[in-house]
């Protein structure tokens, strides 16, 4: 009897209308969808491919840097990274100790060039003339590595002025993920003499950041789901995966579980690049990098730099035979992702510096940048990897999305529609981000909680709206005003044809 009533509850529950007030909704998950019908289907969109924003090519950094952090902070763009050298001889000898790893910085104007100020704070072969910001080697009580940082702007009200900026790396001894703090986000300090997280594996971008749609702090960091089999000598065992923990003040975390993905099959996941969507900050995204381990075939020899990719595996075959590329996933609680099994990041046209482990590791995270077309909206910039491990730097890539642009609700020509489930909503306007043919467009009608259209609102009355915008104002007829429908539970049926639909919101002009 107390199951069955625990069951009538959840289903209750479940039946209750949502509401999603102004936020904006995106269609990265079918939260919103209760039926596509005709041609209509989610779809996964792709990034474009733009220009090489910064090389890895100073004397203090090298082919094995990477692990970036991205943010927009005022007027500025903050990059932090992993700088290292990675040297492999034709007889398979692997040299990681030309330098420590360190975490550099560099900053920009406009998300697309970048400099590398001279910061005089640490010193790299008898110089400070150079971008180091967190050395390797003891900070007071602890050890950090520099060279897998992940940093961030720590938007917290309550955070004080000498933690305006955080970071999680990693601690050389013991093992773990230490937090640090920042007045400037160059000068850094240990908010702890240890390791604030010490269960997991740690080799890779570990990360953590301040949820405010939540008001809490999150960690994202690497695990093995057999765990560490040997203490000593930190050895996991089983799949890479993904673990999260909950915290109120950065330094003790709990409530620690491994990721959950809806549809998606047990994958190798290296990073994760967890961070609310700044846009919609209800909801996470995160871009993990998949690793996938080739046999030794002839489609593998055609790729780029077979020499060097032979050199490396002479060390460990994998080295050599295991590629990475870049997958899109989302959550609205934190724990169950969406997890998109199509390449959202994949290699690309065959070049030099790619289709090799290590490439596409996306930075964490993306940001909105000005579009190179003039008049044109902004748009979402990410950076990925390229030309890891194979020379003297690596480089990192930008990408180009449209706003809102992960996946949209996409029909041909020939049709097909959206039906959301029932939902409240405040404001007065509904607006939309779509992009269709000369041809094509998107009718919206408003129904009902039981799916009756409302008179004036109807699928008859609504304009046929064609065209690409970020921000279009829904209208029938001359009608756009649906004050007398905030706070009540209603649908929304977009009938579209050769268009994509890529977020609405009700707003408030």
């Amino acid at each position: 009897m107390k199951a069955l009533l625990h069951l009538l509850l959840a289903v209750s529950a479940c039946a209750q209308p949502l509401d999603i007030g102004s936020r904006r909704e995106i269609f990265v998950d079918d939260y919103l969808i209760d039926k596509l019908s005709g041609g209509a289907e989610q779809r996964l969109h792709q990034p474009q491919i733009q220009e090489i924003v910064l090389t890895h090519d100073a004397p203090w950094e090298g082919s094995g840097s990477g692990y970036h952090s991205i943010f927009k902070d005022g007027d500025k763009y903050r990059l932090y990274y992993k700088s290292w050298q990675l040297t492999v001889t034709p007889d398979g000898k692997v040299n990681t100790g030309e330098h420590p790893l360190f975490c550099c910085y560099a900053e920009s104007d406009d998300g697309i060039q970048w400099r590398k100020p001279e910061l005089g704070l640490h010193e790299f072969k008898g110089s400070k003339a150079n971008n180091i910001v967190i050395p390797h080697g003891m900070m007071g009580k602890v050890n950090p590595d520099g060279g897998h940082p992940a940093v961030f702007k720590d938007e917290n009200p309550s955070a004080p002025t000498d933690a305006r900026y955080k970071a999680i790396v990693r601690s050389n001894s013991p093992k773990g993920l230490l937090a640090l703090k920042s007045a400037d986000g160059l000068r850094w300090s240990p908010m702890s003499d240890k390791p604030v997280i010490t269960d997991g594996a740690f080799d890779s971008q570990n990360l953590a950041f301040w949820d405010a749609h939540r008001g809490l702090y999150r960690a994202y960091w690497r695990y093995f789901t057999g765990g560490v089999t040997d203490e000593k000598n930190w050895k996991p065992s089983g799949d890479r995966a993904i673990r999260t923990a909950s915290s109120k003040d950065f330094i003790h975390w709990e409530d620690q579980q491994d990721l959950r993905y809806v549809d998606s099959p047990s994958e190798q996941l290296y990073t994760n690049q967890v961070k609310p969507y700044h846009r919609a900050p209800h909801l996470l995204v995160g871009f993990p990098t998949r690793y996938v381990e080739r046999d030794w075939t002839e489609s593998l020899r055609h790729l780029p730099e077979r020499e060097h990719r032979e050199w490396r595996a002479k060390s460990s075959q994998r080295y050599g035979t295991a590629i990475t590329e870049g997958l899109f996933m989302s959550s609205r609680d934190g724990i169950t992702f969406k997890r998109w099994n199509e390449a959202f990041l994949p290699p690309g046209i065959e070049r030099e510096g790619t289709w090799n482990y290590g490439h596409q590791y996306a930075a964490w995270h993306v940001v909105e940048t000005k579009s190179k077309l003039e008049g044109a909206p902004n748009e979402l910039s990410l950076y990925t990897t390229e030309s890891y491990w194979t020379g003297k730097s690596s480089a990192l890539r930008r990408y180009t999305l449209r706003l809102d642009g992960f996946v949209s609700i996409h029909a041909p020509m020939k049709g097909g529609d959206l039906l959301t489930r029932p939902f409240k909503f405040s404001g007065n306007q509904l607006s939309m981000n779509f992009a269709s043919s000369v041809a094509g467009g998107i009718q919206v009608e408003i129904q009902d909680e039981a799916g009756k259209p409302i008179p004036g609102l109807t699928l008859a009355d609504s304009d046929a709206h064609f065209g690409d915008s970020i921000e279009r104002t829904v209208t029938w007829g001359k009608n756009s005003d649906l004050q007398t429908l905030a706070g009540k539970v209603i649908r929304l049926r977009f009938a579209l044809k050769d268009a994509d639909l890529y977020a609405f919101r009700f707003i408030q002009p």
